[in-house]
């Protein structure tokens, strides 16, 4: 790291205090279902409440039963899986009552935690099929209409304090109950019954390393109670917080080229992370990041690993912690990411039952660099973003239980048993079979052209994230959102790149190191097109296409070099060319492109011979005549090649195309995306230095 700032004692980051922001003229208009999912979502989208995913709400309606006719007490509760802040009323469970509290009969102690979720499916009120969550004894054994069960950070900071309790007593004044860890399921909803009954004036409950549990008479009332309990866990730990300095105080300089670290460490750990599946990156410099891995705290808390299992379930055992100051060096990456593996293999063996799965995938997932940030990797980007937000709200929590007393994690053995939890194993074998393309990256090139779009749009379909790289700022950015919007917007992002600028190239990689990781697959595609007689060719003409054509598609190649050369371990990369059948076949008044796209063209088989020893496959694609939804030929190109045949530029000439190939079809941009994701993708693992025709068939170009 070149430029350092010495640090300095900074105010600790405060905890956000939520405030209510119930509607009562939208929640009139509401169903007793429809205020249970008002509430949720006005929680779950409030993240001082709950972190994405987390927490469960539930509420007991009466209904009437389908098969009898007769009123019955059915609990709606957050099922298996949902997120209260963007789900439905589809994403709630139903279940009667009757046979909830029924299930008893079936429990004769902790040891049937398990076997009891297999009961649930059985109480399932009007064949709804959303699954029931582990956490649903907690809401069916309570007597409450409406239980909110939430983890927020200022609440899990009490809870994973060795003073939590005391702090506990001294805010609520014994108001709010305290229970000591257990894992959720069954028993912790007979603790918690037991004990609500036993103390009848408590209005919540704290559950030591899990969250807060409490309840309401109505939709209104428990929503503004679970806000109120967390606003006041909040401001009790900034009064904490004020006293003295987060976590010790900063002791490690803050880099100012933390984007620049970021971008070069990134690709590098992604190729020494072994195992059957590919990594996508999530950087994040955030002030809660810098707060703690520049704290002289940092080491020793890092190493606890977290406390609320939300969180551990995201995050693995602990962090994997880096010295800035030797991170050119890679063999002291390569041997910590060794080390960690070998912790994480030691952990499983010391806590493994005989019954557990086999251990998973013992890479970390959460990297912390002090002066640079959090880096955290998974297999889809989605989830690489949601590690390292959830590990934010581990350092918040963190932050909270020092300031009151020592922090808690969970107990290893314990985090073994929910990470190798065998309905968690379950739950994972019921995934669906992730896409071909999952875990890769890929950078498109004239990424706002009709070919550039459509290819991105292929290889996202199947998986892949993708940065989109065109010089038309506008219309990238449009491309971009409208994929965000198709796709979602983790997977896709943008970058204005001018294929012939050095430095907005080598940005551009830059940028996607950053934003996902690395880079799999690059799909040269940015172009343009001119025609002209021989005579008529001027040499800034002859210079344009052979910038944009060969010395783009250089340029764009020996920056993606280093980051593809890292995949070797991990089966490879692939580069594709678009080319054209000019590249192969002579072209009338097209001297200046069709020589620059053989130039490219060759370029491809000289780059198949160098990248084959490192795993790189390079192959071409050659369209031809892509007319609909092409940028190129929505300019001169098109009246160019009409005035080369003599014809009208309109219809006359997508009809001449179409009849001069030999099938007589239309060649379109899905067309060339197809044959640029086979090659891509592990369909072609075998192929290199080729070159696929997409032209509907031209005898001119057949390439033997």
């Amino acid at each position: 790291m070149d430029s350092l700032t010495a640090p300095a004692p900074v105010a600790a980051i405060p905890f956000a205090v939520p405030s209510s922001r119930w509607d009562d003229a939208h929640a009139a208009t509401l169903s007793p279902p429809q205020l249970l999912l008002y509430r949720s979502n006005l929680l779950g989208s409030d993240l001082t409440v709950t972190n994405f995913g987390g927490g469960n709400t539930s509420a007991k309606i009466t209904e009437t039963d389908p098969l009898t006719g007769a009123p019955v007490e059915v609990l709606w509760v957050k099922g298996s899986g949902g997120d209260i802040g963007s789900m439905k009323l589809d994403g709630f469970a139903t279940l009667y009552m009757d046979k909830l509290l029924g299930l008893e009969a079936h429990y004769a102690g902790p040891e049937d935690d398990d076997k009891m979720v297999g009961f649930l499916p059985h109480c399932t009120f009007n064949l709804n099929a959303r699954a029931a969550s582990i956490d649903t004894p907690l809401h069916s054994q309570l007597p409450f209409a409406h239980v909110d069960h939430v983890h927020p950070d200022a609440i899990i900071a009490l809870a994973a304090s060795s003073n939590g309790e005391a702090a506990t007593q001294e805010i609520w004044g014994g108001k709010i109950g305290w229970l000591p860890w257990k894992r959720p399921g069954y028993t912790l909803g007979v603790m918690l019954r037991d004990y609500v009954a036993a103390n009848p004036h408590v209005e919540g409950v704290m559950l030591a390393g899990h969250g807060i549990i409490c309840w309401a008479d109505s939709a209104k009332a428990c929503y503004e109670h679970t806000v109120a309990l967390i606003a006041d866990a909040a401001s009790y730990l900034n009064s904490k917080l004020a006293e003295k300095p987060a976590f010790g105080g900063p002791v490690h300089h803050l880099s100012s080229d933390r984007a620049a670290v970021a971008s070069d460490l990134m690709p590098r750990l992604r190729g020494l992370m072994t195992g059957a599946r590919r990594k996508v990156g999530h950087f994040s410099d955030d002030a809660e990041a810098l707060e703690f891995v520049n704290s002289a705290d940092f080491e020793r808390l890092a190493a606890l690993g977290t406390s609320c299992p939300d969180h551990f379930l995201r995050t693995k055992i602990a962090p994997l912690t880096l010295d800035p100051a030797k991170l050119a060096d890679e063999a002291y990456l390569a041997q910590k990411l060794s080390d960690y593996r070998d912790l994480y293999a030691a952990y499983y063996e010391r806590c493994k039952r005989p019954n557990s799965p086999a251990m998973r995938d013992p890479n970390p997932v959460v990297v912390l660099v002090p002066g640079v940030g959090r880096i955290t990797f998974a297999t889809d980007k989605t989830t690489a973003r949601l590690a390292g937000e959830f590990y934010g709200n581990a350092i918040n929590v963190m932050r909270g239980a020092e300031a009151i007393g020592d922090y808690i994690a969970l107990d290893e053995q314990e985090a073994f048993d929910i990470e190798y939890w065998l309905l968690e194993e379950a739950k994972l074998q019921r995934m669906p079979k992730p896409k071909p393309l999952v875990g890769r990256i890929a950078l498109v090139t004239g990424g706002a052209g009709g070919i550039g779009a459509a290819t991105a749009a292929r290889l996202m379909a199947e998986g892949a994230c993708v940065m989109l790289a065109d010089r038309a700022a506008d219309a990238i950015e449009e491309v971009r959102a409208g994929f965000a919007r198709q796709y979602g917007a983790d997977v896709v992002r943008a970058t204005v790149c001018d294929v012939t600028d050095e430095a907005q190239v080598a940005e551009a990689f830059a940028a996607c190191a950053r934003e996902f990781g690395g880079l799999d697959i690059l799909v040269a595609n940015a172009g343009i097109a001119s025609s002209a007689p021989i005579e008529e060719t001027t040499l800034e003409l002859w210079d344009r296409n052979y910038d944009v054509l060969a010395q783009g598609y250089f340029l764009t190649s020996r920056a993606a070099w280093p980051m593809l050369k890292r995949m070797k371990e991990q089966g490879g990369a692939s580069v594709v060319f678009i080319g054209s059948k000019n590249a192969v076949a002579a072209a009338t008044n097209a001297s200046a492109y069709a020589s620059a796209k053989a130039a490219a063209n060759h370029l491809a088989r000289c780059l198949a011979l160098e990248g084959a020893p490192a795993g790189i496959r390079v192959n071409v694609v050659n369209p031809d005549a892509v007319i609909k939804g092409s940028r190129i030929w929505d300019g001169d190109w098109r009246k160019e090649r009409a005035g080369a045949y003599g014809i009208d530029s309109g219809s006359e000439l997508e009809e001449h195309y179409r009849k001069r190939s030999m099938l007589g079809r239309d060649v379109l941009p899905a067309d060339i995306a197809e044959a640029a994701y086979f090659l891509a993708s592990d369909m072609s693992a075998k192929s290199t230095g080729n070159m696929i025709n997409v032209d509907a068939g031209n005898a001119q170009a057949f390439t033997r």
